[in-house]
């Protein structure tokens, strides 16, 4: 098992970040902890000079090679293990952990797959729907003033993740984790099915989700085991078609019995 954490693995993924100095500065601190991935969604203001002030010319080769989506689900598609950052707590923000045993369990995780850390936008942080993509939350401590600049949270999270160690015993070994894409597409299909036999209620049916999203995240499925529970949708599905168009026949044949008894 690694020592540490594969930091090649590792994305930094700032969503609307507002000010492109906090960009630079984001840039900068990832340079100084020996991470390289930086991936900017919808960004607010984007302007280049002024990112690569605050990056300086130590981080410029983090801005220049800079990923830029225009979605969320979009930018997290690819990952295998999404940590999301929150200031704030609540019903919809549980399981919260700290940086560094976030960092630890990294140590595992990022050996076969792809890991986004996810800080949201400087007035508001993360949304509870963008909460919904993230496998654990983590939660940095502070005293009563719980609000971070977001270069600084990203200096945090990236030193924990630089500096993180193996408390004892060799890590357990995880493998290659189904991709976001591939869990999206399964939670759709779920709520679809979910919906139809009334298991979830429609009038907010991805609240009703999210305990599902929680248990699965518990468990990180692989891709196989995604496929699997797709597979049981589909047969799901197949057999609510074929029950409806079975009562449907049998109730044609009713009626026509009925119609040659009556002009008998």
């Amino acid at each position: 098992m690694p020592e540490t954490v594969h930091a090649d693995n590792v994305s930094i993924v700032l969503h609307r970040p507002k000010f492109p100095e906090n960009i630079g500065a984001a840039a900068r601190a990832m340079r100084n902890m020996g991470m390289s991935r930086l991936v900017v969604v919808e960004p607010e203001d984007y302007d280049l000079p002024r990112v690569l002030k605050m990056a300086t010319h130590a981080a410029a080769d983090i801005v220049a090679k800079v990923k830029i989506h225009p979605d969320l689900k979009t930018a997290l598609s690819p990952y295998q293990y999404i940590v999301g950052t929150t200031a704030r707590l609540g019903r919809q923000r549980r399981r919260i952990s700290t940086p560094s045993k976030v960092a630890v369990n990294l140590i595992s995780i990022a050996m076969e797959n792809q890991v986004a850390v996810l800080f949201g936008p400087e007035d508001r942080g993360l949304s509870n729907e963008a909460l919904r993509y993230c496998d654990v939350l983590v939660n940095i401590p502070t005293a009563r003033f719980s609000s971070l600049n977001l270069a600084q949270a990203v200096m945090i999270m990236c030193y924990e993740i630089h500096g993180a160690r193996p408390p004892g015993a060799a890590e357990e070994f995880v493998p290659r984790l189904a991709q976001r894409h591939e869990l999206e597409g399964m939670y759709e299909q779920l709520k679809e099915i979910l919906l139809r036999i009334d298991f979830i209620k429609p009038d907010n049916p991805d609240y009703w989700l999210n305990n599902l999203r929680r248990f699965f995240s518990r468990i990180q499925l692989q891709a196989k085991e995604v496929r699997l529970i797709r597979g049981v949708c589909r047969q799901i599905n197949w057999y609510g078609n074929k029950c409806f168009e079975d009562g449907m026949n049998a109730h044609k044949k009713m009626e026509g019995a009925e119609d040659s008894r009556g002009q008998g």
